[in-house]
């Protein structure tokens, strides 16, 4: 079973780079239970207006089925992200 986390990011923008090492940290620690997807938004453009991305950076966790389990616009902290992990999981 893998829980989809994906990262929708830009390289100009600050607060993604705040959010990188709490993504990297979840990968490694979770790296069986999690895949994860970075998105440049600037490069998929089309994929950013299927999830309704409207400011960066966005974080879709989503279960094995594709389902959109939670979504998190701005810098997420790592605990909100397990959690979300754990409901994917459930």
């Amino acid at each position: 079973m893998s829980v989809t986390l994906k990262d929708f990011y830009a390289d100009w923008c600050g607060p993604c780079k705040t959010q990188d090492p709490i993504v990297e940290d979840l990968e490694e620690d979770l790296g069986d239970r999690l895949s994860v997807e970075k998105i440049d938004v600037d490069e998929n453009q089309d994929v950013a207006n299927e999830y309704q991305v409207r400011s960066i950076p966005t974080i879709v966790i989503e279960d094995e089925d594709g389902s959109v389990i939670e979504k998190f616009i701005g810098v997420t902290q790592r605990e909100e992200l397990e959690a979300a992990i754990e409901q994917a999981e459930a």
